[in-house]
């Protein structure tokens, strides 16, 4: 059974890691995609190809989320190639760790700018598409680290706390429209976030995760499927955390 056929998802960041695997997830359920991409327009096409291969209609964007006019222009071309934003998924985001006495400016607006600004950006373009057609499912990727704080991570906690505060608030705006807003909140997953650990500190951090390994992105992408679907359909406001239980 595909729990997206003829439904078009929007994702950011989605040519590698998580996004990867959330436009792989959705595409086999039936999902056209469009998703955006910064850098390597290789691995991008790459993709489109291997998404088209599958069934599906299907569009890399090379565009930053974190600029308005970006993420404007972005989902006018979207609509005008699909016909419809169903689903959008807002996972672009970096990080820039450093503890508070050392991180600049300019740092903490960066990160600021990458990971929240660009989830309202994004949001505030297909929100009205949504309302119009009465119907939308928009994700957006917080993190565990949001929730619970990290030492060093204060930029990009206090980025992914406002994703899940903006996340509530758009829930309570769109309700009536049938527009649902949820959040999902990875914790340690295998992606090149996690590669940089060194020998041994990985095994450090399974011993703080009860389930005692890194989660895997398809696993992330499984609990955006369930949001996207009709699946979820009385689910709007939530956060979900998909970290293993270090949120228990």
């Amino acid at each position: 059974m595909k729990l997206l056929e003829n439904k078009t998802a929007l994702v950011t960041g989605g040519s590698r890691g998580i996004g990867e695997a959330i436009v792989l997830k959705f595409a086999a359920h039936g999902a056209n995609i469009a998703f955006t991409y910064v850098s390597s327009e290789e691995r991008a096409n790459a993709l489109v190809e291997r998404l088209t291969a599958m069934g599906v209609r299907a569009k890399a964007y090379k565009s930053d989320a974190s600029d308005y006019q970006a993420a404007e222009a972005l989902a006018a071309d979207v609509l005008k190639e699909f016909g419809t934003i169903d689903i959008c998924v807002n996972n672009a985001g970096i990080s820039r760790d450093n503890l508070l006495i050392k991180i600049t400016p300019e740092q903490w607006d960066e990160v600021m700018q990458a990971n929240l600004k660009s989830v309202f950006n994004l949001t505030k373009q297909v929100i009205r598409p949504m309302i119009k057609q009465r119907s939308g499912s928009i994700i957006n990727l917080s993190s565990i680290v949001g929730i619970k704080g990290n030492p060093g991570q204060s930029a990009y906690a206090a980025s992914k706390a406002g994703i899940i505060g903006f996340t509530k608030s758009i829930a309570l705006e769109y309700a009536s429209r049938n527009v649902r807003c949820n959040a999902v909140a990875p914790g340690f997953i295998e992606t090149d976030m996690t590669h940089y650990l060194k020998d041994g500190e990985a095994e450090q951090w399974f011993s703080k995760i009860p389930l005692s390994r890194f989660g895997k992105t398809e696993e992330v992408a499984d609990v955006c499927l369930f949001l996207a679907s009709g699946m979820s359909s009385y689910v709007t406001g939530q956060t979900i955390s998909t970290c293993g239980g270090m949120n228990i």
